[in-house]
């Protein structure tokens, strides 16, 4: 199958997990990740209607901004070093890697210098694995209170990666959670965050997180490798 046709599949699978759950199909983003993916292919996706593009990457993603350039909207989808946040400030609409206070220090300072604000997720590793970045869910809150220092950032919800296993409870138990602790921290009505974004799921188990409240899908293998 080719991306277009790989992407009207995911389409398919999105309406059809929303409507289980009683949702508005329209109202769940795609990031397509292009993690090696060549330019041509992701070109391929955008001619076929996806607006958003997550690389894993910084110099992958500064590579393909200037191919591309801003037809689309760039997001950074992995783990962020504190010495690469220059390379991406001006390029990216949204950081889904928050995890850490010398981050969101170096965000608010680069985002600062070319006057603009930069908007994040927050990342929690709900499933506590060690292979993967993130803040515990017991330290959200704390995390999220010292962020009001940091003027140049907005957060704009809440990013996390489903447990490594075949086990679709516990998959399932882990997105419910999440979606919890998303509603508890949007109630809070604190001034610095603006809650609009839960994004979880990726190829391999988003209709569960759609199911679950999901609104932001990661989605690399299911558009772009071949069947």
């Amino acid at each position: 199958m080719c991306v277009k046709e790989n992407i009207e599949q995911v389409r398919n699978r999105i309406k059809k997990a929303a409507l289980t759950a009683n949702r508005d199909p329209n109202e769940i983003s795609i990031v397509a990740v292009s993690k090696n993916i060549p330019t041509t292919k992701v070109l391929e996706a955008i001619d076929a209607g996806i607006t958003i593009i997550g690389e894993n990457r910084v110099q992958e993603l500064v590579k393909k901004y200037h191919n591309i350039g801003k037809k689309i909207s760039w997001h950074l989808i992995g783990p962020l070093q504190t010495n690469k946040v220059k390379y991406i400030i001006d390029k990216v609409d949204l950081v889904h890697s928050l995890d850490r206070i010398s981050l969101a220090r170096e965000l608010n300072k680069r985002a600062g210098a070319i006057g603009n604000k930069i908007q994040v997720l927050i990342q929690v590793n709900m499933s506590r694995e060690t292979t993967k970045s993130g803040i515990y869910e017991e330290d959200l809150f704390t995390f999220v209170e010292e962020l009001v220092n940091y003027p140049n950032i907005q957060v704009k919800g809440l990013m996390t990666i489903g447990p490594h296993t075949n086990d679709t409870v516990a998959i399932r138990e882990c997105f419910k959670r999440f979606r919890d602790l998303f509603e508890e921290l949007k109630a809070k009505e604190l001034d610095h965050i603006d809650m609009q974004y839960l994004s979880m799921g990726m190829t391999s188990d988003f209709e569960i997180a759609i199911e679950e409240g999901s609104n932001m899908v990661r989605i690399g293998r299911g558009i772009f490798k071949d069947k």
